[in-house]
Formats: C-alpha cells, sequence, structure tokens
C-alpha cells in the first residue's frame, strides 16, 4: 500500500524554488515560534504530540500564528492517512468518497485516516452534517484551522467533539526570531547568502506584518532578493519590501464586529482617545455603512434622552460625509465620534424599550383600557369607549392627574425611570412631579 503524503514535503530538499515562509515551516515542536500555552513543557497539545497520540481538533486564532501547522505536525506525529479537504469546493460527494476509503483502510489494513479543513468556517453547515457521525465514530479524526470565532462558525455538535486549542497573536519579539532563524538558516533560509539585517530594517518588517509570520518572512525574502549576497539588508529596502501596510480586516468576520464593538465602547465608556481611534480603524477599511449605521445606534442606545439632539448631529455629519466624500468626509467622522464619546450618558430609553417588550410577551393580549379607545358609533359610546377620558389640554401642565393608559393587569407599570444626566434631569424633574400629583389624586 502506497504511504501517505509527506506533510512537510516542501523542505528545501524536494522545493528549494518554494517561498520563504513554506521552507521555514516549523517540524517540530522545539522549532515552533510562540504558543507556549499549548506547546511548552507539559502543555496539552506538547504532550499528544510526544506521546504520538491524536484526537480531532479545531484550532483558532488569527492569521500566520502557526494553526496549520500545528495540525500538520500533530497529523505528522502518528501513523495514519492524511487527507486535505477544500472547505469552499469538497462538499457531500468528496465527503463520501473519503469515508469509503477511510473504512478499506480501517478494516483492511487497521490505518486511520486524518482529514485536515484549512479555514474551516467557510465549510458549509450541510457538509459538516455529512462528516459529524464519521468524526463521532472516530473513522474521521478531524483536524480543523480557522481566523474566525469557532463557536459561531462551527456547528456545536461538531465543536462539542473536538478538542479546541486558541493560538495567541505573535509578540514582535516572536516575530524578530522567526525573521533571524531565516537569516541564519542555510538549508531552508536565507543562511547561504551571509546577509544580515540591521535593526531598523528588522523593525520594519515585524511591524509591516501586523502579527503575521507569514507577512514578515515574505518581506523578508523580497527584501533579500532587493540586497546583494553578504550585505545589510538596510531600513530602506524593508520599507520598499513591506510596500503600504493595509489593517487586516473581514467585513464578514469576527474582527469586523470586534471593531464595531470596540468603537461603541469607548463612546459609551466616555474615552474619545479610544473612540476616535477605532472610528480611525473602521474608517480605514472602507466600511462607512457599517460606520455611520454604529454610530447612529450608539446616539440612540448609549447617548440617548441625555442628549436627544445627538441623533440629529450624527445624521447631518453623516450627510456632510457622503456630500464632500473623502478625506474631508474624515473630519465629520470625527466630530460624530467625539461628541457621542464625551456626551452624556443614559440608556433609560434602550432599558424602557426592553422592559416594554418583556411585558408585551408576558401580556400578548392586552387591550387598552376602554376611556383610551375612540367612539365613532352611539353602540361603541353605549358600550364604554372613550367614557371618561380627560384630554390634557385644558388641564395644569397639559398633565391629567390619575388618569390610566396602560391595559389593567399593568396598569401601575413602571417602564422608563430617567437619569438624571444631561437633558434627562429635566424629564427626571418632570416626571416627578406627575408621580406625586397621580399619587395624590389617588389619596396616597
Amino acid at each position: 500500500m502506497p504511504a501517505g503524503p509527506d506533510l512537510f514535503a516542501a523542505s528545501v530538499d524536494v522545493n528549494r524554488f518554494a517561498p520563504l515562509a513554506e521552507r521555514m515551516r516549523p517540524r517540530t515542536p522545539e522549532e515552533f515560534i510562540g504558543q507556549s500555552h499549548l506547546l511548552g513543557p507539559g502543555a496539552p497539545l506538547r504532550q499528544l504530540i510526544e506521546r504520538k497520540s491524536i484526537v480531532s481538533c479545531l484550532f483558532g486564532g488569527p492569521p500566520g500564528v502557526g494553526k496549520t501547522t500545528l495540525a500538520r505536525m500533530l497529523a505528522a506525529s502518528v501513523d495514519a492517512e492524511f487527507v486535505i479537504l477544500s472547505a469552499v469546493s469538497d462538499g457531500i460527494p468528496r465527503i463520501r468518497e473519503v469515508v469509503a476509503e477511510a473504512e478499506r483502510l480501517r478494516n483492511q489494513y487497521h490505518r486511520r485516516t486524518v482529514v485536515f479543513v484549512d479555514e474551516i468556517h467557510r465549510w458549509a453547515k450541510n457538509v459538516q452534517e455529512q462528516a459529524l457521525p464519521h468524526v463521532e465514530s472516530g473513522l474521521l479524526i478531524l483536524l480543523g484551522a480557522t481566523t474566525e470565532n469557532i463557536s459561531f462558525e462551527v456547528r456545536p455538535a461538531l465543536v462539542s467533539r473536538c478538542r479546541v486549542f486558541l493560538l495567541r497573536e505573535l509578540t514582535p519579539a516572536d516575530l524578530r526570531t522567526a525573521l533571524l532563524r531565516a537569516l541564519s538558516e542555510e538549508k531552508r533560509g536565507l543562511g547561504a547568502r551571509r546577509l544580515s539585517a540591521s535593526d531598523e530594517a528588522l523593525s520594519v518588517l515585524v511591524e509591516g506584518s501586523g502579527g503575521d509570520v507569514r507577512k514578515a518572512l515574505g518581506g523578508l525574502e523580497l527584501a533579500a532578493q532587493l540586497t546583494a549576497d553578504g550585505a545589510e539588508i538596510s531600513r530602506e529596502t524593508a520599507l520598499q519590501a513591506t510596500g503600504t501596510r493595509l489593517a487586516r480586516h473581514n467585513k464578514d468576520g469576527d474582527e469586523h464586529f470586534e471593531l464595531l464593538s470596540a468603537l461603541q465602547k469607548s463612546c459609551r465608556g466616555s474615552n474619545p482617545q479610544g473612540a476616535i481611534f477605532w472610528a480611525a480603524r473602521l474608517l480605514q477599511t472602507g466600511d462607512h455603512v457599517a460606520l455611520w449605521r454604529r454610530l447612529k445606534v450608539i446616539a440612540v442606545e448609549d447617548v440617548g434622552l441625555a442628549m436627544p439632539e445627538a441623533i440629529g448631529i450624527v445624521r447631518a455629519c453623516e450627510e456632510g460625509f457622503h456630500s464632500v466624500g473623502m478625506p474631508e468626509g474624515r473630519i465629520f467622522v470625527a466630530q460624530a465620534t467625539l461628541l457621542l464619546a464625551t456626551a452624556k450618558k443614559s440608556n433609560r430609553g434602550y432599558q424602557a424599550m426592553d422592559a416594554a417588550l418583556a411585558a408585551v410577551e408576558a401580556h400578548p393580549n392586552a387591550a387598552p383600557p376602554l376611556h383610551l379607545r375612540n367612539a365613532p358609533t352611539e353602540l361603541m359610546k353605549e358600550l364604554g369607549y372613550k367614557k371618561g377620558y380627560e384630554a390634557p389640554w385644558n388641564h395644569k401642565d397639559h398633565y391629567v392627574p390619575g388618569q390610566t393608559y396602560l391595559p389593567e393587569p399593568l396598569e401601575r407599570s413602571v417602564f422608563y425611570r430617567p437619569s438624571k444626566e444631561g437633558h434627562e434631569a429635566e424629564i427626571h424633574e418632570r416626571m416627578s412631579h406627575w408621580w406625586r400629583e397621580d399619587k395624590a389624586s389617588r389619596g396616597e
């Protein structure tokens, strides 16, 4: 029977034309950079590899931190057939083929099958369901990698049958170690060219990578191509190699919503420094629709009635942004963001609506009291419609003490309790007066 594929066949001995990042891919835990919480002495993943044991695992974390490498390393530690599936193009028919072959290998050769799916968050839900019973039975050992939130993007039933390992973003020191190793390694790296790099050049490559070791090594490889053998890679050459750094962003991914959350929490926490930074990050992504939508939400959810004119100002800034375009449009974003971050805050309106919705759910058939109903016909008047209703215009302060406006089971409910922040302090004072009038009308 032919042996399974060599998971590290991209070494320089086999393919010297592979990218530097592929050639430098770690093959043992000792070569791995970072992730000591998973690969340090006694750490769970280290133990699995050393004991040549394997279970279904999901690896989550930012791009370029070693998820795929760890999956390959774990698979290479055991004697098993290794199958790579595409999360995009391999559907149910391919799963059935893999299952049939896995059953044949198990029955004839007592050989296990390891299935690796990169970007497993792209795996269609029906394909995940097709694979589930075979992962559950142990016929297939699943190794999956994703940059997205595993809890949201992978079927819960599949997650429950896998060990989940979360990788952390690499530190600048980790990335510098990877670059220096690639410069010195003769067999797989650039050591044969006797290159060096200035501290400034290394800093440029690290900063330009955005925490992604593949990008860092890719930048080093291009910088090396622009440098003569035996020479030093300069800061200027590193800048040429890295080019314009683009912030990592996927508007459909978790990070997009994390940026929006950071913006809202900074505004809510009255921190203009954080608010303007996260607004700038979102502005840079180009998803201006999401940015303005979130600013409008903040205006009513977090500022609310403490400054009721905030929503109007934000909408005016949005209109100005679209009217003048970039780059001047950034000023409108700044004005709206800083206004919201420094304004008085109240979420009492938000809380009031949630309380009212809960009451509606508890009393779905609650009807308006008769005195609030119109009486366009004589019959309706005879039935008591509108009877006893008093219009507020003929009363002091345009308020009718004791007149009820809620259905009978909820008559004394209080959904909105104004704060004493900003404009809402005035509302609080006015409502307190009304409450005193109501109590007096009831003889309390």
